[in-house]
């Protein structure tokens, strides 16, 4: 089971092309959409080489690589895109942190996509990158997901302008999918924060606590998560007037000003619901401190109430030869009453006050 945290990166040389996830025995799969306004084709089951004759120029190519394990499937789709290997490395080091880059005309987009494990708290996390150059978008998935489902049925059924557009208005929908998943994540955080706040309005049981900093846990990791993507996604919107992203044509920047509000939208969200999680870890404490000094105001009372008997014992168990009261005849039955009366008038004036 993952952890959810960022693992330490490797230090891998950027000629050195090696997966470093943890999908190493997914096969290798490569499935290719060429379409434009009027024609689609679809290509299933074919290798790299074979790859070349289905990619045409004049119309948008959407290249999806599921499975990260063999290198060599990478390299090789790098190399007919002239794409530098320190981006193909950065594509199978999946330690790296979300972050954007063009470099010789192609958009490098790195991005992690989390998803809630459905029997625990833990979050699940995969790697998505994209090349985007010369109208060929190129996504490399870990493993075979439903990600972009409703994305291939878009393109299948002409839906919407998906057909109509270039490859870059495609690398928007892509990230929008994928932040949907951040949407679906951190919905499933909220209901579960929400039972296990009612928990704890009904138990003082420490598993509350570790249930509490385990969520904060995962929002936390969600922040630090959207940050980046939100940074690079502020990097294409801050520039857009200097045509630094030439691969984005200029009517297709607002699209992505989209997506930067969205991770705006996310943080918040993100925010407000640790100070939820604030909230209930407060009123943990304040439960167990409540409860700690009703037990403390019982144990008290308690004791209140036995204090003037101990002492009336001890007076008379002291054995002195010259007490009076040892020679009544009824001095036993006289003491006996007298400490039950006092028991019961304290008893009495406690209830008055409401002391307990």
């Amino acid at each position: 089971m993952r952890k959810i945290k960022y693992k330490k990166g490797r230090k891998v040389q950027p000629t050195l092309l090696e997966y470093t996830g943890v999908h190493k025995y997914t096969q290798t799969e490569i499935q290719l959409f060429v379409y434009n306004d009027t024609d689609l084709a679809e290509f299933h089951e074919f290798d790299e080489e074979e790859m070349k004759m289905h990619v045409d120029f004049e119309k948008t190519n959407w290249l999806n690589v599921h499975g990260l394990n063999e290198t060599n499937v990478v390299k090789n789709i790098g190399d007919y895109l002239g794409v530098d290997n320190f981006m193909l490395s950065d594509i199978l080091n999946t330690t790296k942190r979300t972050r954007i880059d063009e470099y010789h005309d192609t958009l490098f987009f790195n991005v992690k996509s989390l998803l809630p494990e459905e029997t625990s708290n833990n979050i699940n996390v995969e790697q998505i990158s994209f090349l985007l150059k010369n109208g060929i978008l190129v996504s490399f998935q870990e493993k075979r997901s439903d990600f972009f489902t409703h994305i291939r049925d878009r393109i299948r059924t002409h839906s919407g302008i998906v057909r109509a557009k270039k490859a870059d208005y495609l690398l928007f929908l892509l990230l929008d999918a994928i932040m949907e998943n951040f949407y679906i994540t951190i919905e499933n955080e909220e209901d579960k924060v929400e039972e296990l706040i009612n928990l704890s309005k009904q138990s003082t049981s420490l598993s509350i606590l570790e249930q509490i900093e385990k969520h904060r846990d995962n929002y936390n990791f969600l922040k630090r998560s959207i940050i980046p993507l939100r940074d690079s996604l502020y990097s294409i919107k801050s520039i857009k007037d200097d045509n630094v992203f030439n691969v984005i044509e200029s009517n297709n920047f607002t699209f992505f000003d989209r997506l930067h509000q969205k991770c705006l939208e996310l943080l918040d969200q993100i925010e407000y619901d640790l100070s939820t999680l604030e909230s209930a870890s407060n009123y943990f404490f304040s439960s167990q401190s409540h409860k700690m000094n009703e037990v403390m105001k019982t144990l008290t009372v308690v004791s209140v109430f036995f204090m003037p008997l101990t002492f009336i014992v001890g007076v008379y168990g002291m054995n002195f030869e010259n007490m009076p009261e040892l020679h009544w005849k009824y001095g036993y039955f006289i003491v006996v009453g007298f400490m039950i009366t006092l028991l019961l008038g304290m008893i009495f004036y406690f209830k008055k006050k409401k002391w307990y």
